[in-house]
């Protein structure tokens, strides 16, 4: 029995986010520059988002480029974005096909104006898709997004629009990028490393981390549906006892 054959479709977690480490290592594994590799993640990159609207999982985020990564040798950098162009521009169509909405968070007014102005241009087509919503986060820091979000409800205090009272973790959670987006119940790390990496850190308060030591351009749709077999058997009580969840 495969994986997939495993999974409980009625424990399904919400949304999945993903940190897709290891383009780098497996092209040199292959004897080839790093941009190799991430013209290869891509694919990967495919087959998940596929998979994930296949059975019915309904938010995934892949963490795509981090703002540390503008500190990547510029050749690198470079051939990164015409990889988020050419791709964007080459799955749009795909996309609609499979009834998925492409979303983006991140300090995206920092990428190469081609690259926001596809970009823009694919989320305004996908928007009203509804099977699966794909966001990608891009030139993203979870501690710049925090600061950001601290910076919005102070400039809301000093425009007397609300008082400091009136700042809640819910009212703190509006101001972030993922708003709109329910919190991971599963997180996925490849290529063996174990840490989160700046990584949506407010919204993986909860969230259940699952490492593997798999390269991304070798993580298919079968290794998905394992990581997703390995949180069901987990037990998720918030603060509780197991006691108090039966």
């Amino acid at each position: 029995m495969g994986f997939k054959e495993q999974i409980d479709l009625t424990r399904l977690p919400e949304h999945i986010a993903i940190i897709m480490d290891g383009n780098g290592r497996w092209a040199k594994n292959q004897g080839k520059f790093r941009v190799f590799g991430h013209e290869n993640g891509v694919l990967s990159v495919k087959d998940i988002v596929e998979g994930c609207a296949d059975i019915g999982v309904k938010y995934l985020t892949i963490y795509a480029f981090s703002k540390e990564n503008w500190n990547r040798p510029a050749e690198e950098v470079n051939a990164l974005m015409e990889i988020f162009i050419s791709t964007i521009n080459q799955e749009t169509p795909r996309l609609t096909a499979n009834n998925i909405r492409l979303n983006a968070i991140g300090d995206t007014s920092s990428l190469p104006q081609k690259c926001i102005d596809d970009l823009k241009d694919a989320m305004d087509k996908t928007a009203h898709n509804t099977r699966c919503t794909l966001t990608i986060a891009l030139s993203y820091s979870a501690k710049w997004e925090i600061v950001d979000a601290a910076k919005k409800l102070a400039q809301k205090v000093l425009d007397k629009e609300i008082g400091i009272e009136d700042i809640t973790e819910e009212n703190f959670s509006s101001q972030l990028s993922t708003y709109n987006i329910p919190d991971p119940e599963l997180m996925i790390r490849t290529s063996g490393e174990h840490r989160i990496s700046n990584f949506l850190l407010w919204q993986m308060a909860y969230t259940e981390l699952y490492f593997t030591e798999t390269l991304w351009p070798d993580f298919r749709r079968e290794d998905l549906f394992e990581a997703i077999v390995d949180y069901q058997k987990r037990e998720r009580r918030f603060g509780k006892i197991s006691e108090q969840l039966n």
